[in-house]
Protein backbone atom coordinates (compact mmCIF):
# COMPACT_ATOMS: atom_id res chain seq x y z
CA UNK A 1 0.00 0.00 0.00
CA UNK A 2 2.45 1.96 0.83
CA UNK A 3 4.62 1.95 -2.31
CA UNK A 4 1.46 2.57 -4.34
CA UNK A 5 1.28 5.83 -2.50
CA UNK A 6 4.69 6.68 -2.81
CA UNK A 7 4.40 5.91 -6.80
CA UNK A 8 1.52 8.03 -6.51
CA UNK A 9 3.57 11.11 -5.16
CA UNK A 10 6.14 10.23 -7.45
CA UNK A 11 3.59 10.42 -10.09
CA UNK A 12 1.96 13.51 -8.59
CA UNK A 13 5.13 15.71 -8.55
CA UNK A 14 5.92 14.92 -12.12
CA UNK A 15 2.99 16.15 -13.32
CA UNK A 16 3.62 19.06 -11.41
CA UNK A 17 7.05 19.67 -12.80
CA UNK A 18 5.88 18.95 -16.31
CA UNK A 19 3.15 22.00 -15.54
CA UNK A 20 5.58 24.28 -14.04
CA UNK A 21 8.20 23.32 -16.97
CA UNK A 22 5.30 23.97 -19.23
CA UNK A 23 4.04 27.43 -17.81
CA UNK A 24 7.61 28.42 -17.45
CA UNK A 25 7.74 29.56 -21.44
CA UNK A 26 4.31 31.02 -20.98
CA UNK A 27 5.81 33.14 -18.13
CA UNK A 28 8.85 34.31 -19.71
CA UNK A 29 6.67 35.55 -23.04
CA UNK A 30 4.24 37.38 -21.09
CA UNK A 31 6.60 39.72 -18.82
CA UNK A 32 8.80 39.85 -22.11
CA UNK A 33 10.91 41.96 -22.11
CA UNK A 34 11.95 42.25 -18.29
CA UNK A 35 16.08 43.23 -18.89
CA UNK A 36 17.96 44.89 -21.78
CA UNK A 37 17.89 43.50 -25.47
CA UNK A 38 20.86 42.92 -27.61
CA UNK A 39 21.28 43.68 -31.10
CA UNK A 40 24.33 42.52 -32.99
CA UNK A 41 25.80 44.25 -36.20
CA UNK A 42 27.65 42.49 -38.70
CA UNK A 43 29.64 45.45 -39.56
CA UNK A 44 32.11 48.06 -38.11
CA UNK A 45 31.12 51.27 -36.09
CA UNK A 46 29.89 54.40 -38.49
CA UNK A 47 29.08 52.28 -41.46
CA UNK A 48 25.28 52.67 -42.83
CA UNK A 49 24.92 49.42 -41.06
CA UNK A 50 25.54 50.33 -37.85
CA UNK A 51 24.07 53.91 -38.12
CA UNK A 52 20.88 52.02 -39.06
CA UNK A 53 21.11 49.84 -35.98
CA UNK A 54 21.75 52.66 -33.75
CA UNK A 55 18.80 54.30 -35.02
CA UNK A 56 16.49 51.42 -34.91
CA UNK A 57 17.96 50.30 -31.08
CA UNK A 58 17.05 53.87 -29.82
CA UNK A 59 13.58 53.74 -31.23
CA UNK A 60 12.94 50.47 -29.71
CA UNK A 61 14.21 51.28 -26.37
CA UNK A 62 11.49 54.11 -26.13
CA UNK A 63 8.83 51.41 -27.66
CA UNK A 64 9.86 48.11 -25.40
CA UNK A 65 11.20 50.48 -22.06
CA UNK A 66 14.09 48.62 -21.99
CA UNK A 67 17.79 48.97 -23.30
CA UNK A 68 18.55 47.95 -26.38
CA UNK A 69 22.83 47.50 -26.28
CA UNK A 70 24.08 47.08 -30.30
CA UNK A 71 27.44 44.98 -30.34
CA UNK A 72 29.25 45.30 -33.76
CA UNK A 73 30.29 41.60 -34.47
CA UNK A 74 33.18 42.04 -37.54
CA UNK A 75 35.08 40.14 -39.64
CA UNK A 76 34.76 36.91 -42.06
CA UNK A 77 33.18 39.30 -44.30
CA UNK A 78 29.88 39.45 -42.41
CA UNK A 79 29.97 36.09 -41.38
CA UNK A 80 31.04 36.36 -37.91
CA UNK A 81 28.13 38.71 -37.17
CA UNK A 82 25.59 36.39 -38.54
CA UNK A 83 27.27 33.48 -37.34
CA UNK A 84 26.31 35.24 -33.26
CA UNK A 85 22.98 36.23 -34.43
CA UNK A 86 22.23 32.92 -35.20
CA UNK A 87 23.54 31.01 -32.15
CA UNK A 88 22.15 33.95 -29.93
CA UNK A 89 19.51 32.25 -27.56
CA UNK A 90 16.02 32.38 -29.40
CA UNK A 91 14.36 34.21 -26.09
CA UNK A 92 14.01 37.43 -27.18
CA UNK A 93 16.82 39.44 -25.94
CA UNK A 94 19.15 38.87 -28.45
CA UNK A 95 18.45 40.12 -32.05
CA UNK A 96 20.54 41.21 -35.35
CA UNK A 97 20.88 43.07 -38.35
CA UNK A 98 20.65 41.06 -41.36
CA UNK A 99 22.36 42.24 -44.26
CA UNK A 100 22.20 41.01 -48.10
CA UNK A 101 25.48 39.50 -47.55
CA UNK A 102 23.58 36.33 -45.84
CA UNK A 103 22.38 36.05 -49.15
CA UNK A 104 25.37 35.94 -50.49
CA UNK A 105 28.21 34.49 -48.16
CA UNK A 106 27.25 30.74 -48.50
CA UNK A 107 26.90 31.28 -52.27
CA UNK A 108 30.75 31.84 -51.59
CA UNK A 109 30.93 28.63 -49.09
CA UNK A 110 32.01 31.18 -46.49
CA UNK A 111 29.27 29.68 -44.17
CA UNK A 112 26.42 27.50 -44.13
CA UNK A 113 23.82 30.46 -42.90
CA UNK A 114 21.29 31.23 -45.60
CA UNK A 115 18.31 33.35 -44.66
CA UNK A 116 16.11 30.33 -43.91
CA UNK A 117 18.52 30.20 -40.75
CA UNK A 118 16.70 33.01 -38.83
CA UNK A 119 13.61 34.24 -37.69
CA UNK A 120 13.20 37.59 -40.01
CA UNK A 121 11.28 40.28 -38.29
CA UNK A 122 11.05 43.06 -40.66
CA UNK A 123 13.03 44.85 -43.26
CA UNK A 124 13.88 48.46 -42.67
CA UNK A 125 16.07 49.67 -45.66
CA UNK A 126 17.49 49.15 -49.17
CA UNK A 127 20.36 51.41 -50.83
CA UNK A 128 22.13 51.10 -54.23
CA UNK A 129 25.61 51.62 -54.19
CA UNK A 130 27.52 54.88 -55.55
CA UNK A 131 31.26 55.69 -56.22
CA UNK A 132 33.46 57.18 -54.23
CA UNK A 133 36.54 58.75 -54.76
CA UNK A 134 39.29 61.06 -53.27
CA UNK A 135 38.70 64.86 -53.58
CA UNK A 136 42.09 65.38 -53.86
CA UNK A 137 42.86 62.84 -56.65
CA UNK A 138 42.89 63.06 -60.47
CA UNK A 139 39.07 61.64 -61.46
CA UNK A 140 36.95 64.64 -61.70
CA UNK A 141 33.79 62.40 -62.54
CA UNK A 142 32.96 59.02 -63.56
CA UNK A 143 33.98 59.36 -67.14
CA UNK A 144 37.72 60.26 -66.39
CA UNK A 145 37.13 57.12 -64.28
CA UNK A 146 35.84 54.72 -66.30
CA UNK A 147 38.92 55.62 -68.72
CA UNK A 148 41.63 55.35 -65.72
CA UNK A 149 40.04 51.88 -65.26
CA UNK A 150 40.11 50.64 -69.06
CA UNK A 151 43.34 52.36 -69.44
CA UNK A 152 45.10 50.44 -66.67
CA UNK A 153 46.97 46.79 -66.39
CA UNK A 154 44.48 44.86 -64.60
CA UNK A 155 45.18 45.04 -60.89
CA UNK A 156 46.73 48.30 -60.52
CA UNK A 157 43.74 50.37 -59.41
CA UNK A 158 42.03 49.57 -56.10
CA UNK A 159 38.76 49.31 -54.21
CA UNK A 160 37.12 48.82 -51.36
CA UNK A 161 33.70 48.64 -49.12
CA UNK A 162 33.03 45.78 -47.35
CA UNK A 163 34.68 42.27 -47.41
CA UNK A 164 35.37 39.59 -50.35
CA UNK A 165 32.49 39.00 -52.41
CA UNK A 166 30.19 41.41 -50.37
CA UNK A 167 27.50 43.18 -52.06
CA UNK A 168 29.54 46.33 -52.63
CA UNK A 169 32.51 44.29 -54.13
CA UNK A 170 29.44 42.64 -56.55
CA UNK A 171 28.65 46.40 -57.68
CA UNK A 172 32.06 46.42 -58.49
CA UNK A 173 32.31 43.77 -60.55
CA UNK A 174 28.96 44.31 -62.00
CA UNK A 175 29.62 47.32 -63.49
CA UNK A 176 33.16 46.18 -64.74
CA UNK A 177 31.29 43.31 -66.87
CA UNK A 178 28.66 46.24 -67.70
CA UNK A 179 32.41 48.27 -69.44
CA UNK A 180 33.21 44.92 -70.88
CA UNK A 181 35.92 44.15 -68.73
CA UNK A 182 37.02 40.97 -66.64
CA UNK A 183 35.68 40.87 -62.93
CA UNK A 184 38.94 41.12 -61.54
CA UNK A 185 40.65 44.33 -63.47
CA UNK A 186 40.50 46.27 -60.67
CA UNK A 187 41.71 45.13 -57.22
CA UNK A 188 39.52 44.26 -54.08
CA UNK A 189 40.61 45.05 -50.79
CA UNK A 190 38.47 43.59 -48.60
CA UNK A 191 37.43 45.79 -45.31
CA UNK A 192 34.83 45.31 -42.13
CA UNK A 193 32.88 47.66 -43.75
CA UNK A 194 32.22 51.28 -46.03
CA UNK A 195 33.40 53.31 -42.83
CA UNK A 196 36.99 52.02 -42.85
CA UNK A 197 37.00 51.73 -46.28
CA UNK A 198 36.53 55.60 -46.91
CA UNK A 199 39.39 56.52 -44.15
CA UNK A 200 41.69 54.25 -46.20
CA UNK A 201 40.09 56.12 -49.46
CA UNK A 202 40.52 59.38 -47.84
CA UNK A 203 44.46 58.45 -46.84
CA UNK A 204 45.25 57.80 -50.19
CA UNK A 205 45.34 53.80 -50.04
CA UNK A 206 42.61 52.92 -52.20
CA UNK A 207 41.49 54.77 -55.75
CA UNK A 208 37.67 54.03 -55.09
CA UNK A 209 35.10 52.81 -52.88
CA UNK A 210 31.73 51.75 -53.90
CA UNK A 211 29.19 51.66 -51.30
CA UNK A 212 26.06 53.56 -50.50
CA UNK A 213 26.55 57.43 -50.81
CA UNK A 214 25.00 57.75 -47.22
CA UNK A 215 28.02 55.36 -45.70
CA UNK A 216 30.47 57.64 -47.52
CA UNK A 217 28.65 61.22 -46.60
CA UNK A 218 30.83 61.47 -43.54
CA UNK A 219 34.30 61.92 -45.52
CA UNK A 220 32.19 63.73 -48.14
CA UNK A 221 31.36 66.42 -46.48
CA UNK A 222 34.51 66.44 -45.09
CA UNK A 223 35.59 67.80 -48.15
CA UNK A 224 38.24 64.05 -48.55
CA UNK A 225 36.14 62.41 -50.58
CA UNK A 226 33.39 62.60 -53.38
CA UNK A 227 30.50 60.54 -55.01
CA UNK A 228 30.76 60.53 -59.06
CA UNK A 229 27.98 57.96 -59.18
CA UNK A 230 24.83 56.11 -57.95
CA UNK A 231 24.17 52.47 -59.78
CA UNK A 232 20.50 52.74 -59.55
CA UNK A 233 17.97 53.58 -62.02
CA UNK A 234 17.16 57.16 -61.19
CA UNK A 235 18.97 59.40 -59.07
CA UNK A 236 18.55 59.52 -54.81
CA UNK A 237 16.51 62.90 -54.17
CA UNK A 238 19.08 63.50 -51.00
CA UNK A 239 21.84 63.56 -53.42
CA UNK A 240 20.73 64.69 -56.66
CA UNK A 241 23.60 66.18 -58.11
CA UNK A 242 25.11 62.23 -57.71
CA UNK A 243 24.40 61.43 -61.75
CA UNK A 244 23.61 57.55 -62.64
CA UNK A 245 25.83 55.72 -64.60
CA UNK A 246 23.12 55.16 -67.56
CA UNK A 247 23.36 59.32 -67.35
CA UNK A 248 26.78 59.10 -67.96
CA UNK A 249 27.94 56.06 -69.34
CA UNK A 250 24.80 54.76 -70.73
CA UNK A 251 25.07 51.50 -68.83
CA UNK A 252 21.77 50.44 -67.93
CA UNK A 253 23.08 48.53 -64.50
CA UNK A 254 21.83 48.36 -61.28
CA UNK A 255 22.00 46.94 -57.74
CA UNK A 256 21.33 46.79 -53.89
CA UNK A 257 22.00 47.19 -50.91
CA UNK A 258 19.20 45.64 -48.11
CA UNK A 259 19.07 45.90 -44.09
CA UNK A 260 17.02 44.08 -42.10
CA UNK A 261 16.20 43.01 -38.17
CA UNK A 262 16.32 38.99 -37.50
CA UNK A 263 16.57 36.57 -34.37
CA UNK A 264 17.76 32.94 -33.68
CA UNK A 265 15.40 30.24 -34.70
CA UNK A 266 13.33 28.92 -32.37
CA UNK A 267 11.96 32.68 -30.84
CA UNK A 268 8.76 32.19 -29.56
CA UNK A 269 6.02 33.87 -31.93
CA UNK A 270 4.42 35.80 -29.76
CA UNK A 271 7.33 37.56 -28.75
CA UNK A 272 8.68 37.61 -32.76
CA UNK A 273 5.53 39.26 -33.01
CA UNK A 274 5.53 41.96 -30.56
CA UNK A 275 9.24 42.67 -32.10
CA UNK A 276 7.96 43.11 -35.53
CA UNK A 277 5.04 45.44 -34.29
CA UNK A 278 7.71 47.22 -32.37
CA UNK A 279 9.47 47.43 -35.57
CA UNK A 280 7.23 48.71 -37.44
CA UNK A 281 6.02 51.27 -35.26
CA UNK A 282 9.67 52.98 -35.35
CA UNK A 283 9.55 52.79 -38.81
CA UNK A 284 6.31 54.73 -39.32
CA UNK A 285 7.95 57.26 -36.69
CA UNK A 286 8.91 60.73 -37.35
CA UNK A 287 12.65 60.18 -35.64
CA UNK A 288 13.15 57.45 -38.04
CA UNK A 289 12.18 58.93 -40.84
CA UNK A 290 14.01 62.37 -40.59
CA UNK A 291 17.08 60.26 -39.53
CA UNK A 292 16.77 58.14 -42.92
CA UNK A 293 16.33 61.30 -44.72
CA UNK A 294 19.03 63.52 -42.72
CA UNK A 295 21.81 60.87 -44.34
CA UNK A 296 20.06 59.68 -47.53
CA UNK A 297 19.28 56.17 -46.81
CA UNK A 298 17.03 54.47 -48.56
CA UNK A 299 13.49 53.16 -46.89
CA UNK A 300 11.62 49.83 -47.60
CA UNK A 301 9.78 48.20 -44.81
CA UNK A 302 8.17 44.45 -44.69
CA UNK A 303 6.97 42.53 -41.83
CA UNK A 304 7.97 39.26 -40.44
CA UNK A 305 6.91 36.97 -43.69
CA UNK A 306 7.26 39.62 -46.29
CA UNK A 307 10.74 40.26 -44.85
CA UNK A 308 11.29 36.13 -44.86
CA UNK A 309 9.90 36.25 -48.61
CA UNK A 310 11.96 38.98 -49.81
CA UNK A 311 15.16 37.45 -48.02
CA UNK A 312 14.30 34.22 -50.19
CA UNK A 313 14.53 36.23 -53.92
CA UNK A 314 17.35 38.07 -52.87
CA UNK A 315 19.06 34.67 -52.11
CA UNK A 316 18.16 33.76 -55.97
CA UNK A 317 18.75 36.68 -57.70
CA UNK A 318 22.40 36.91 -55.92
CA UNK A 319 23.27 33.27 -56.56
CA UNK A 320 22.53 34.08 -60.41
CA UNK A 321 24.43 37.41 -59.90
CA UNK A 322 27.18 35.90 -58.25
CA UNK A 323 27.48 32.27 -60.66
CA UNK A 324 27.74 35.18 -63.69
CA UNK A 325 30.82 36.85 -61.64
CA UNK A 326 32.49 33.41 -60.97
CA UNK A 327 32.21 34.54 -57.54
CA UNK A 328 29.91 31.36 -56.41
CA UNK A 329 31.56 27.99 -55.30
CA UNK A 330 29.70 24.97 -56.90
Amino acid sequence: MNTVINRRGVLKGAAAGAVTLIAAPAIAQATWPSRPLTMICPWGAGGGTDATARIVAQLLEKDLGQPVNVVNRTGGSGVVGHSAIATAAPDGYNIGMLTVEIAMMHHQGLTDLTPASYVPLALMNEDPPGVQVSASGPYKDIKALAEAIKAAPPGKLKASGTGQGGIWHLALIGWLVAMGLKPDHVAWVPSNGAAPAMQDLAAGGLDMVTCSVPEGRAMIDAGKAKSIAIMATERNPQFKDVPTLNETLGLHYSVGAWRGIGAPKGLPAEIAAKLTAALKKAYDSKDYKDFMNSRGFGMKFADGPGFGTFMAESDKSMASAMKAAGLAKG
